[in-house]
């Protein structure tokens, strides 16, 4: 038997909606559920199993239409599924008035059902959600009939608000594969035995990495997997470092760069970092129209070369400002170590004074420190 499996699809979602692209997120949404649903037939595969949340809210009846029309697009397919924490089957939810086509099994919420096809010896065990929170452990001590069948279970959640269980539990279950959807990253927890599918596409920005579905080939009571990457687009945290050299226009013509090195497609957290010369302060703008991206932190620092200014105003308000923290780092050091005199003068030890100073101080006094200097320096200019 051929299966894939796939969950957390979220039709209806709209991510990253107030930016001018969400809206095409929502279309690819639908479209690559759309091409993976083919996929299965092209591939001739037996059954198609989604492990809750194929919607992102619960679904009215166009959205159900939509899915039917799909599902019965191929015959030669089965599909068997449940709904999750979000598009959960309640009693009055369109759910429970549907009907789909004779190739498609929807696993109710009154318990534990047991779905059989015969036609190529597989039996699919689960239950869908009839809300969005379930806190006690319903999968705990599920267990297959005694049979020659293939057997599976349809399961989501593993946190504690959304059907927590015991991975010893799942493991002597007795059942052949564990189809797990609600984690949004694909990961195998048992090997060739449960696993998560993952988010058929990256919903919001923490899900970083490839997203697609997994492909089963059963041998027996074993089965082999492969994951198959199908989304469109990824999230990613994209860090950028900067120096003294570093301008505005410069800063966004590297982002540019990387971004189309990385992939044009993709959506991107941008963070800057390093140290960046007194006084320039860096347009998140102008970076921000570089491409598909979602947020610009800027975690850069001023370039103060401590001990160079420390001599160069020496008896003046800058150098006292940056001796007055010596103290604060003696302290601090000797706190630690449990033993005075670790000093501060460039005579002791073989770091920087600049390095010794800021190892000292905590990161609120480093904080201050580089604050006030670039405020006093600012100033001056």
């Amino acid at each position: 038997m051929r299966f894939i499996h796939m969950a957390d699809v979220h039709l209806g979602c709209t991510p990253d909606g107030k930016t001018e692209w969400g809206s095409q997120r929502r279309r690819e949404i639908w479209e690559t559920f759309q091409e993976s649903v083919h996929d299965a037939a092209d591939m001739h595969a037996d059954l198609v199993l989604i492990a809750g949340d194929l919607f992102h809210n619960p679904p009215d009846e166009q959205m159900l239409r939509e899915v039917s029309y799909l599902f019965s697009s191929c015959p030669g397919v089965c599909f068997a599924l449940i709904a999750g924490n979000h598009d959960c089957m309640t009693k009055e939810s369109a759910w429970q008035r549907f009907h789909f086509p004779e190739n498609v099994a929807v696993l109710g919420s009154d318990g534990c059902e047991c779905i059989t096809f015969t036609q190529f010896g597989c039996e699919v065990y689960g239950f869908s959600y009839d809300r969005p929170q379930i806190d006690k452990p319903l999968y705990d001590g599920l267990m297959p009939d005694e049979n020659d069948a293939f057997h599976i279970l349809l399961a989501h959640g593993g946190d504690a608000l959304h059907i927590p269980y015991r991975m010893e539990e799942m493991e002597r279950s007795g059942f052949d594969y564990i189809a797990l959807g609600h984690i949004h990253k694909p990961q195998i927890l048992l090997k060739d035995r449960a696993a998560y599918s993952g988010a058929l596409s990256p919903i919001d920005a923490g899900d970083e990495g490839p997203h697609g579905y997994l492909v089963g080939e059963t041998h027996g009571h074993s089965v082999h997997l492969q994951f198959v990457e199908k989304a469109k687009r990824e999230y990613v945290t994209m860090t950028v470092t900067v120096n003294e050299e570093d301008t505005a226009l410069s800063l966004r013509d590297e982002v540019a760069s990387a971004v189309r090195k990385r992939g044009s497609d993709n959506i991107y957290k941008i963070v800057l970092k390093g140290q960046r010369r007194i006084g320039v302060h860096f347009d998140t703008e102008l970076i921000a129209g570089c491409g598909m991206i979602l947020s610009v932190s800027d975690q850069t620092t001023p370039a103060l070369h401590l001990e160079m200014l420390r001599q160069t105003y020496k008896g003046q308000l800058i150098g006292r400002y940056i001796e007055s923290f010596e103290q604060d780092a003696q302290r601090n050091c000797a706190a630690e170590r449990q033993s005075a005199g670790i000093g501060i003068s460039s005579s002791q030890g073989d770091a920087s004074y600049d390095q010794r100073l800021l190892a000292g101080l905590s990161d609120v006094q480093r904080k201050a420190l580089m604050a006030g200097l670039e405020a006093l320096l600012a100033g001056r200019n």
